[in-house]
């Protein structure tokens, strides 16, 4: 090889070292911010089971106060589409990167703030309020986080790995409980009254440290290459989130189809168990958040796992065979939740989680960003994502809780509607076209 010839080559060669560095950058950011947020998001979940009911809905009787607790969890729900919209809005006209650093801005802080409330009995019904709006601002947060992260790893995937590169942003979800629920069990080994009156609260007081690291991460990171060729398009456009809801109606209803295998119960396994089995068998809660932790990191493993072997035999069997797993074990779970046993519940969220949820989560982000082009492929995914969490995530497990009262103590009710939540989602990917072999650029 020539002299000019070798300096050409190794000039390619460190060219192609520093586009695929930057990538696996923005690929590490996408997966650190996303577990930053739903650190903070899960922290809320947990203490609703856990610790909130006494604190701030005292008035109740435990039922009640713990459907009470679980109400404001709700409200974060409710608000995850308005912050859909804001960030879909903003990430498809400004950029990605731009409205990934605001919703974590704005989680750290109503984290934050939440470990430094007040309770009822110190300042009365003020504490619930200031409650649920800092609630309110988790759920905008996340809402328009979600979107953003999954198409930076997304956008930047190379064309044959994208169902794996989006899905290790999905482990963000499982990651944050298990930090989450971590650092609540490390806080409830203190005696029962300092844990009370000051021990909930470092965990959620840590979120300033993690939310600064992730500030940093996420401020270094280049914005997608899909926006960059479409910017000035869409900087043109009034908006893309009309354009949505007049142009992509379809894959806007596949969208929130899809989110009904695990929107909801997905928290029944991780949330609404916690709660259910303190009350209706003899297990101690700290040893049954640590079997949800567990069942978490087989998860993380999981997630991107199935979201690879999308990317070689499609989303839809993996979706599908996910959904249907979630239908067909849901009465198995809360025969092995019932049982009193520490290991039958372990066995059981493990099973339900890396062969059920994995399945459907760890392909629905490359699935959605296949759905929508380009230019409004943020305000797609977020709308269709954060809507159906009104639906499913937010309410269910109040809804669990208040169906449990209402069977006396049996679980039948809730699971039909696991199964039928199951069966909806699958015969969305049903009906579905299958869209692993998309070209991102063209769809």
């Amino acid at each position: 090889m020539t002299g000019k010839a070798q300096t050409w080559a190794e000039a390619s060669r460190s060219k192609r070292i520093s586009i695929d560095a930057g990538k696996r950058k923005v690929l590490i950011s996408s997966i650190i911010g996303s577990i930053i947020e739903w650190y903070d998001y899960t922290l809320y979940g947990v203490a609703a089971a856990l610790v909130f009911n006494h604190l701030f809905f005292p008035n109740f009787s435990s039922g009640a106060g713990t459907i009470a607790a679980f109400g404001s969890f709700a409200v974060g729900f409710i608000a995850r589409p308005l912050g859909g919209f804001f960030a879909g809005q903003m990430g498809d006209r400004v950029g990605r990167k731009t409205t990934l650093v605001l919703t974590l801005m704005l989680m750290g802080v109503s984290t934050t703030l939440i470990g430094l409330l007040p309770t009822y009995e110190q300042i009365g019904i003020w504490a619930p309020i200031l409650l649920v709006l800092m609630r309110v601002v988790q759920g905008f947060a996340v809402g328009g986080e979600w979107g953003g992260a999954v198409l930076m790893a997304v956008e930047h995937a190379p064309a044959n790995r994208r169902g794996m590169w989006g899905a290790f942003p999905q482990t963000g979800v499982s990651a944050g409980l298990v930090l989450g629920s971590a650092a609540f069990a490390a806080a409830s080994a203190l005696p029962e009254q300092d844990f009370l009156s000051w021990g909930w609260r470092v965990p959620f007081l840590f979120s300033v440290v993690l939310a600064a690291v992730g500030l940093f991460i996420r401020l270094k990171t280049e914005e997608s290459p899909a926006f960059l060729e479409v910017k000035n398009s869409v900087a043109e456009r009034k908006s893309p989130l009309a354009e949505v809801f007049r142009n992509q109606r379809k894959a806007l209803l596949l969208a929130l189809g899809a989110r009904f295998a695990e929107g909801g119960n997905y928290y029944i396994y991780t949330v609404f168990i916690l709660a259910f089995t303190s009350q209706y068998t003899s297990l101690a809660k700290s040893d049954v958040l640590l079997v949800v932790m567990l069942a978490a990191l087989f998860n993380i493993i999981s997630i991107p796992v199935w979201g690879a072997v999308s990317d070689k035999i499609g989303r839809r069997p993996v979706f599908i065979g996910g959904a249907l797993f979630i239908a067909l074990t849901a009465y198995p779970f809360f025969l092995m939740a019932m049982s009193g046993s520490l290991l039958l519940l372990a066995i059981a969220l493990i099973t339900v989680l890396c062969l059920g949820h994995g399945p459907v989560y760890g392909t629905l982000a490359a699935y959605y960003a296949e759905l929508f082009p380009t230019a409004v492929r943020y305000s797609g995914i977020s709308i269709g994502y954060q809507a159906a969490s009104i639906l499913l995530g937010g309410i269910t497990p109040m809804l669990a809780s208040a169906l449990i009262l209402w069977a006396d103590g049996s679980p039948w009710a809730v699971v039909l509607m696991m199964v039928i939540s199951a069966l909806i989602a699958a015969f969305t990917m049903l009906v579905s076209p299958e869209t692993y072999r998309r070209d991102l650029k063209t769809v």
